[in-house]
């Protein structure tokens, strides 16, 4: 892998990173843009306890431009893009609209591939590879950022999730806080630690499942289940069978293993309601141990943290959609319509030839 860091004509950084060592990537950003103006700020709900940002300045972000004013294609010609090249193979850059800046925390865009029409699913191994060096050095990168205390490295796919561009890319988040979710699982990580003993949570519900009828997918290093208490119609939970707090653990047999583990979950879950409604709309979520101390939860350290990527769909069947209604959004309660293991099944049935 080759990386070349540049800045764009705003001010902000956009890496390359390259499957050749060869790649030049002396491209200017020829726009006339103003330096990039935010107003994100963190404000803490003092009922919940948790944080919300305010991010006024994003009404105005790109929303669903024609393919041929995509701003993640490579700029060619008088087109000019976010990407300044002509081509590439996976690009990263601060985004232009971030919902964290400065103090708050940074947002950056992944760019896949610069092919508009193609999916996470429809890449080589070699270039999911790729993507994957890519989110690892961006963990690494962003970790050491003052405001930084939690790297969340994700995909939103599909006009369904609220996509607003097309374009195959996913998102990195590098929060001033530990998130929420995070906090909760840290917290059960904690009173299990104390009531067993020392026995990990994250290796109980590995072992559990590993031994269960919820198994989708397992690899010399890697296995992926639907969880017993599935959130949502489809969801398959990803584990690096040797636990690990974030991607920069990963050892190479990890590493080398994922992309052929990855793409083959995709291409199922591109085939769960048929061809008809393909592709299938999904969250993939990396979730990461913080990088800040962890005194809120007593006896937990951050090698106690289980590195996995959640994926799911909002749909629950075809033609039909999961929507938060009541209970989730107002209470958080969520209420599934599919059993885990009938989901479970289905994602086995639908094994890509």
């Amino acid at each position: 892998m080759k990386k070349t860091s540049t800045r764009l004509a705003d001010g902000r950084e956009l890496i390359y990173y390259d499957l050749r060592d060869d790649s030049v990537r002396d491209a200017t950003d020829r726009r006339p843009l103003d330096r990039t103006v935010t107003t994100s700020e963190i404000r803490r709900d003092p009922l919940l306890g948790d944080s919300v940002a305010i991010a006024s300045h994003r009404q105005g972000r790109t929303y669903h431009p024609p393919a041929d004013e995509c701003p993640l294609c490579p700029s060619e010609g008088d087109r000019l893009s976010e990407i300044p090249d002509s081509s590439y193979d996976v690009v990263v850059f601060e985004n232009r609209f971030p919902s964290l800046a400065g103090d708050s925390g940074r947002c950056e865009v992944v760019c896949f591939t610069s092919d508009h029409n193609a999916s996470f699913a429809d890449l080589t191994e070699e270039q999911a590879g790729l993507v994957l060096e890519a989110w690892t050095d961006r963990t690494s990168e962003l970790s050491h950022l003052p405001a930084v205390e939690q790297v969340f490295c994700f995909e939103n796919r599909g006009a369904e999730i609220g996509v607003t561009l097309g374009h195959p890319h996913g998102q990195i988040y590098a929060y001033p806080f530990t998130t929420p979710r995070t906090a909760l699982m840290l917290r059960s990580a904690a009173t299990h630690k104390e009531m067993t003993g020392g026995e990990n949570l994250f290796d109980a519900v590995l072992e559990r499942e590993l031994a269960g009828e919820r198994v989708v997918l397992e690899g010399e290093h890697w296995v992926a289940f639907v969880p017993y208490a599935a959130h949502w119609p489809y969801e398959i939970h990803l584990y690096p069978k040797r636990r690990v707090p974030d991607l920069l653990g990963l050892d190479e047999g990890a590493r080398t293993e994922f992309p052929k583990v990855y793409l083959e979950l995709l291409r199922r879950f591109d085939r769960i309601f048929g061809e008809s409604e393909s592709p299938t709309p999904y969250i993939a979520a990396w979730h990461q141990a913080p990088f800040g101390a962890l005194e809120d939860f007593d006896g937990v350290v951050r090698e106690d943290f289980a590195l996995h990527l959640e994926l799911f769909t909002i749909r629950r069947t075809s033609g039909k959609l999961k929507f938060l209604a009541g209970s989730e959004s107002g209470m958080n309660v969520f209420i599934n319509d599919v059993p885990p293991e009938r989901a479970a099944e289905r994602l086995r049935e639908v094994a890509s030839s």
